[in-house]
């Protein structure tokens, strides 16, 4: 702030003001009209909001006070009786108070919100210091999310104490630090199974194996973070051994992409974001998925084939826990993005090294002990909810997708 910034607001601080609030049915001019109405009394405009919920508009203006205070007055309420309207003016001195110190984006998503969900977070909020500031609704489908502007507390203490909370209420709920930081995500990279699409690979294949109830068990307590996964993987794909290569074609068609899938990726893309998949599944399967969805990077395990048939082993190193987080940097350090800057979504333990690498972790649909050390979790099953974690609004969604999309081959497309 420059000392003639600071000068001005230090005089505003110290003068008197009026707050002037306009409510009642929404229709065109309004804004307009109250402005012209002020504008008469030569008055600054300090701030001024508005909202409009199901017909109804709420419009405030703090102006500075002028010398004919009660005329002003008189003139607001009788244009407002004009227009059906209801007004108040409310005396006061200086600007709002200074938000404090800790400024955080509380995201919460319910699949309903309820009102109960509500009172309980906003409870903790002011439990642990924190004021509301301002809300504002992201999404009304398939979700309803709703975006808080808290001040007053640390973000690391208000995630503390809201995730529990949202566990209890069963509502996902997102705290990350305000500033240019949230803004500048620039990389997304994927888990495949169970989350980029419904499925798990392994057991497609599997299910073309005749072995499909062993390996998933096997998976199921390597995703649980019960074994270990390299040695779980080896163990699964041994029961694949002799299995017809050309099994690839038909399980490339039985994948199922998770609903929002590809609406959070084309939205991502549009924003310049580069996005990535890596998977401790199969590159007989990411590489088609990458095509097919424009990803600009993909990393898995591969397969091993001889004869046309599979062996029952995978080449070189595998795709493990430690090694998607390697692959995040890799990703990151190839698209020129610094780690603060990426976002990483999986569901399974050997997702958490990638979670907790990245600047915003986030467990979709994720197993107990991955939700717990996640930054965040979603547990609705739309993939496109990660788009309110990074303040998009599902009307911008809306606003930027167009007519000539064209539809990625895949069931769950949309």
């Amino acid at each position: 702030m420059n000392a003639k910034t600071a000068a001005g607001a230090a005089a505003i601080a110290d003068s008197p003001t009026l707050l002037v609030k306009v409510f009642g049915k929404d229709r065109p001019g309004i804004t307009t009209g109250l402005f012209t109405t002020l504008a008469e009394y030569g008055v600054d405009v300090v701030d001024f909001e508005q909202v409009v919920t199901r017909g109804r508009i709420v419009l405030c203006a703090l102006v500075t006070a002028p010398s004919k205070d009660g005329e002003l007055r008189a003139e607001v309420h009788q244009w407002a009786e004009s227009r059906k309207l209801q007004a108040e003016v409310i005396s006061g001195i200086g600007d709002n108070r200074p938000r404090g110190e800790g400024r955080s984006h509380v995201t919460v998503l319910g699949h309903p919100l309820t009102a109960a969900a509500v009172a309980a977070l906003s409870a903790r909020i002011t439990e642990t210091g924190g004021n509301i500031d301002r809300v504002f609704r992201l999404a009304k489908y398939p979700v309803t999310a709703v975006e808080l502007a808290v001040s007053g507390v640390p973000t690391e203490t208000l995630r503390a104490a809201l995730a529990p909370e949202a566990a209890s209420q069963r509502v996902d709920v997102a705290v990350v630090a305000s500033g240019l930081q949230r803004k500048a995500k620039r990389l997304v990279v994927m888990d495949v199974d169970s989350t980029l699409i419904q499925d798990e690979v392994i057991e497609l294949f599997a299910a073309h194996a005749g072995c499909e109830p062993q390996v998933a068990e096997v998976t199921a307590a390597a995703m649980r973070g019960e074994l270990d996964f390299a040695e779980s993987l080896r163990a699964r794909v041994a029961l694949l051994a002799g299995l017809d290569a050309d099994v690839v074609d038909k399980v490339r068609s039985e994948v199922r992409l998770t609903p929002g899938a590809r609406t959070l990726i084309r939205t991502l893309k549009r924003l310049g974001f580069q996005v990535g998949i890596v998977s401790g599944g199969f590159t007989q399967v990411t590489d088609d998925l990458a095509e097919r969805l424009g990803l600009d990077f993909a990393a898995a395990n591969t397969l091993e084939v001889e004869d046309g048939r599979f062996t029952g082993r995978v080449v070189g190193d595998i795709v493990d826990r430690a090694g998607k987080a390697a692959m995040l940097r890799r990703f990151a350090a190839e698209a020129d993005v610094p780690l603060e800057q990426t976002v990483a979504i999986g569901d399974g333990a050997n997702d958490l090294d990638m979670l907790n690498t990245a600047g915003l972790g986030v467990a979709f649909n994720a197993k107990p002990v991955v939700r717990e050390a996640a930054h965040t979790a979603v547990n609705v099953p739309f993939l496109d909810t990660v788009l309110y974690l990074l303040g998009i609004s599902r009307e911008e969604v809306e606003d930027g997708d167009t007519s000539e999309d064209t539809p990625v081959n895949l069931p769950g497309h949309v």
